[in-house]
């Protein structure tokens, strides 16, 4: 993560039409110490790379085989956040081991145990293993999670290509 300092602003001449507006707003702000939208106390990161390192640090990530285990002794329950197409297209945890199917997009608040959409099972100490296809999404999606207060949140190192390929429970979608 790298600190909040602003970027200079490109020239007029090097920018594109459309970008116009940002290099206004920065050159504006720029002497203010302002950022455009809410302020500096947002991290910036170098990069999605960045920012996905950042994300699971805050996390105990889990093999497919740890997470097999922990939802199969009621430990866990493993939250699959991927699209429809991709749950159509590859499976999904078979349906024995009580998978929750959320989509990234609703996923915080459907775990917000403040939030009035939360699911009935949305709770602090819930252990929610996120699942994604390969285990980037999934990273990103557990650690909003955590930010909420859902501390034990984690994810699948892999996503559900490692637990098809480990010869864990799967089933057509």
């Amino acid at each position: 993560m790298t600190t909040a300092t602003p970027s200079p602003a490109p020239s007029p001449s090097s920018e594109s039409p459309a970008l116009h507006w940002q290099t206004e707003l920065f050159a504006t702000r720029r002497g203010s110490g302002e950022h455009p939208g809410r302020g500096w106390d947002a991290p910036v990161y170098a990069g999605i790379d960045d920012q996905l390192e950042d994300s699971r640090s805050r996390l105990s990530r889990v093999s497919a085989r740890t997470a097999y285990q922990e939802v199969l002794h009621g430990r866990a329950v493993i939250v699959d956040i991927r699209p429809q197409f991709q749950r159509e297209r590859d499976g999904v945890v078979d349906a024995s081991l009580a998978p929750l199917q959320v989509e990234r997009n609703h996923l915080e608040w459907r775990f917000d145990p403040r939030h009035e959409a939360r699911l009935p099972i949305a709770a602090f100490d819930l252990r929610v293993i996120v699942m994604c296809e390969e285990g980037y999404t999934s990273s990103l999606a557990a650690d909003a999670l955590v930010r909420l207060g859902v501390h034990r949140a984690t994810d699948v190192v892999g996503g559900f290509a490692a637990w098809a390929a480990a010869g864990l429970p799967v089933a057509p979608a």
